[in-house]
């Protein structure tokens, strides 16, 4: 039997002793699902543009995939400073102020006039939806414990996967009436409906009773406790270097579709949805395995798939054996097993630091887009090429394994207890 606790939010609608309704539970979600996908949203709404902006800009392909890279660091330090304050000061002042500061940027851009102005507004644009990453993440931790947790994070999972679909599909489709500073505009348009969702949707989840006041000592003290924890560190770098594999398909998809195999902005829309499918598809499919499996059990067998898909990868990149095809194919299947890892790695991580969720989910957030940062430029180094992609994405797999293996050892870690629910009262 699910053991259930209740929180009293400090919202003066909600009382102690009820469950919420399932409508509102299901809006709650929905929101956070919608927090989360700010970050995919923002990064991938202007791939099909990026050669585009390499052109009109009079810059370099390695270059222009630095704006993606300032957007990654954005979100990965923007992360390390708001986990902390969402712990001291309740999650939801933070959370709308990071989405305020995301809109502001996304109108810069839309008037930046050349590459490095761009390129800062990018990293204000990652600071910003920073605060919709690692605040969604925490207030998951706020109301689930163990495997509802690892369940949750796939149902999230399903709305962030929408984002990588829709969003290069967006931004081709407004590349065909506008230029690619459109795609800001549109980028306005969303995060201010995502803080108007928030406001109206979300409580706050983190009473005053649980908040922690330490100040700048107790911050120092709190990361320094979560990187004693060498489990913790080893399951955050595993969810940073899968990142980095997908990152380093992200940063060199539309180079190597558009500029080596000829792909129109459109085409390139929709041979990317394809592969975000498969991501969906693995997260979803996580939360039947999670029946019969316990989490490190699939975060394992994934990591070790998803190498062997790499590796088949660089082989035919490098072999130019099968084409196009013989690069999409195993590359969608290591997106498969990265879908499998992002709901598992994350889930055992927070679930070991509940009592500092914010800044737990923080150092876990600014690890995965930190290391993608680095990946993002390193396949525009190599030679924004099938190979130079293939590369990245296979180094980024073997190490996520031999990290698993070596620092995490998934086979001793305890299994986790049924479900242990947080809920809301009514």
């Amino acid at each position: 039997m699910a053991e259930t606790r209740t929180i009293a939010p400090p919202a003066d609608d909600l009382a102690p002793g009820e469950l919420l309704p399932l409508g509102r539970r299901f809006r709650i979600v929905l929101v956070l699902g919608f927090l989360t996908a700010l970050g995919p949203l923002t990064i991938d709404m202007y791939l099909p543009s990026l050669p585009t902006i390499t052109d009109d800009l009079h810059a370099t392909a390695a270059a222009v995939q630095l704006t993606l890279t300032g957007t990654l660091i954005g979100l990965a330090f923007g992360q390390l400073l708001v986990g902390p304050l969402a712990d001291a000061v309740g999650r939801r002042v933070p959370l709308l102020a990071g989405i305020a500061v995301h809109v502001l940027a996304s109108v810069l851009c839309v008037l930046a006039p050349n590459l490095a102005v761009l390129g800062s507004l990018r990293v204000l644009q990652g600071l910003g939806a920073a605060a919709a990453a690692v605040i969604a993440m925490a207030m998951v931790r706020d109301l689930f414990d163990g495997l509802s947790a690892a369940r949750l994070f796939s149902r999230l999972m399903l709305v962030v996967g929408v984002a990588p679909i829709l969003a290069p599909t967006i931004g081709g489709l407004v590349l065909n009436w506008t230029s690619w500073r459109g795609v800001f505009v549109v980028l306005t348009g969303v995060g201010l409906a995502i803080m108007a969702a928030t406001a109206v949707v979300l409580p706050e989840t983190l009473p005053v009773a649980r908040r922690r006041n330490g100040g700048v000592l107790g911050t120092f003290r709190d990361y320094g406790r979560l990187l004693t924890d060498r489990v913790y560190v080893g399951l955050t770098l595993v969810a940073g270097l899968a990142m980095a594999a997908l990152f380093a398909y992200v940063s060199g998809a539309s180079f190597v579709l558009q500029d080596q195999f000829g792909m129109s902005e459109q085409q390139f829309a929709l041979i990317f949805a394809a592969g975000a499918v498969g991501l969906i598809g693995a997260t979803q499919l996580n939360v039947r395995l999670l029946r019969r499996w316990t989490p490190q059990q699939i975060m394992a067998a994934s990591l070790v798939a998803g190498l062997v898909f790499g590796l088949v990868m660089l082989v035919l990149a490098a072999t130019e054996l099968g084409g196009l095809t013989g690069i999409l194919i195993p590359l969608w299947l290591v997106l498969f097993t990265v879908g499998l890892v992002m709901p598992n790695a994350p889930a055992l991580a927070l679930n070991r630091h509940g009592e500092a969720a914010g800044t737990a989910a923080a150092l876990l957030g600014a690890v995965q887009f930190g290391v993608g940062a680095l990946a993002a430029p390193l396949v525009g180094v190599l030679g924004v090429g099938a190979v130079a992609m293939a590369v990245v994405v296979f180094g980024g797999m073997l190490a996520a394994t031999v990290v698993c293996f070596l620092v995490v050892r998934p086979h001793r870690l305890p299994a986790e207890r049924p479900d242990t629910v947080v809920v809301l009262a009514h």
